[in-house]
């Protein structure tokens, strides 16, 4: 009678009802691991700060953001500060040097005398001129402001201001000691 009653009409029905749960819970099944990968996507955006919405999350996100935005405009406001600060410190340190070599005495004895200009972006600074001779030396010092010696310059002191103050990317024309060759 047990098998008899599987082609009756009441067997067929329980045969479809019981394939019919086999398949949901298969889908259930499914479901429920799609589910795990859905709440493990969530908790690694999310993090492990309990059960929240995501428009909570991006607004928290936003804040976040907000004041990191407002710490960069910040940093960078210091950085501006700082930088004109320098720029002005820098403004007065020697931007143009020059080193012009001769022979002060037309010996034979080689360039040993030197004239060393150093001036500042507004073209003013010192000139050091060192003079020396078999058995002596003399160092000489004049000012500089805007290109003009206070004091009237020697030949080889105004060709260090001149070499100084050359652009970069322009040859500087022949010195005091080619001058006299």
């Amino acid at each position: 009678m047990a098998a008899t009653s599987l082609t009756t009409t009441q067997g067929i029905v329980a045969l479809a009802a019981a394939a019919v749960a086999l398949v949901a819970l298969a889908l259930c099944v499914v479901l429920l691991v799609n589910q795990r990968r859905m709440r493990r996507a969530q908790r690694f955006v999310l993090g492990d700060q309990g059960p929240q919405d995501l428009v909570a999350h991006a607004a928290r996100i936003e804040d976040a953001f907000e004041a990191l935005r407002l710490y960069v405009d910040d940093v960078a406001l210091r950085l501006d500060d700082r930088l004109t600060a320098v720029e002005a410190a820098l403004h007065g340190t020697i931007a143009h040097r020059a080193l012009v070599r001769y022979d002060a005495y037309n010996e034979l004895s080689g360039q040993q005398s030197v004239s060393i200009a150093l001036l500042d972006d507004a073209r003013s600074g010192i000139v050091l001129s060192c003079i020396h001779h078999r058995d002596q030396a003399r160092v000489y010092a004049k000012q500089v402001v805007d290109g003009q010696g206070e004091l009237e310059l020697s030949p080889e002191e105004a060709e260090a201001v001149r070499v100084a103050l050359v652009t970069p990317g322009q040859a500087p024309a022949a010195s005091a000691a080619e001058q006299s060759a």
